[in-house]
């Protein structure tokens, strides 16, 4: 059984194709389930799109949860599609957040950590410049607010863990026992999270997290899903069996997916 849960389209102002073209590509892929998560609007922004170039206006999210509805029912004789969100988890907001996405019926929501201090995590060269301890103390902010975003109880699925890596290369070398803390509070929550194959468009490469991230997960008992984080049709399940293999040469032996944001299996 192969799923995705992690895809955009054009809505963001990022991603090429329209939420269309991502079903007939999951389809063409033979994938069973395929998951519409768009970024989330900034809600809590006075102006409706705040950031035309990174997520949907904030009059666009019922046009959105509309269009994904509409296509499920058009294509439930082929393929499941799944209404998903990636919401940036803003702590000070978070209940802004919670209270809108209970409006809507929602298969489940990828939690992502963006921005730290107010910055990009994908801003290029923001260490260039920092001391060691200012480096140690923003990689320890940013799993700090994975663990808050675990902990909101918002979430089934958390996203990238480790994406602030994607243009740091030594990302890794920075020591800390915050990401062992992570982890074991994000199994304490039940909260899944992904193996996101977009890092390979990154300077960083291969996938998020890390293989050594996945091994200690494994040790604590996360859960695991899948997502290509796809911003183009043609990456739709990119890499779903190599990941399935590597999971299960790692000794996981499932991953999960969530309809209704009911926690479901599939045996590796």
């Amino acid at each position: 059984m192969i799923f995705d849960l992690h895809t955009h389209h054009d809505r963001c102002g990022h991603a090429e194709g329209k939420i269309e073209d991502y079903i007939k590509a999951a389809i063409d892929r033979d994938l069973h389930y395929i998951g519409i998560s768009d970024h989330s609007p900034y809600f809590y922004s006075k102006e409706d799109q705040l950031y035309p170039g990174i997520a949907m206006a904030k009059s666009e999210l019922d046009e959105y949860v509309n269009e994904v509805l509409t296509l499920k029912e058009k294509y439930k004789n082929k393929i499941h599609v799944l209404l998903g969100m990636e919401s940036d988890y803003f702590p000070e907001y978070a209940d802004m957040y919670r209270s809108i996405y209970q409006k809507y019926p929602f298969d489940y929501i990828i939690g992502s950590v963006h921005h730290v201090h107010d910055k990009s995590i994908f801003q290029k060269g923001r260490w260039d410049y920092l001391t060691e301890g200012e480096r140690l103390e923003e990689k320890e902010t940013y799993y700090h607010s994975i663990q808050q975003s675990a902990k909101s109880g918002m979430f089934q699925v958390l996203g990238h863990i480790d994406a602030m890596k994607g243009y740091l290369l030594d990302f890794h070398d920075v020591k800390t026992s915050v990401i062992e803390e992570t982890l074991k509070v994000i199994a304490d929550e039940g909260v899944a999270i992904e193996v996101n194959t977009s890092g390979k468009n990154k300077d960083c490469g291969g996938w998020y997290p890390s293989h050594e991230i996945l091994e200690r997960a494994c040790h604590y008992g996360v859960d695991i899903s899948f997502g290509s984080d796809s911003h183009v049709p043609s990456r739709v399940g990119d890499d779903y069996l190599e990941v399935q293999e590597t999971l299960k040469q790692i000794g996981f032996q499932e991953m999960v997916y969530f309809v209704n944001k009911k926690r479901y299996t599939v045996s590796l």
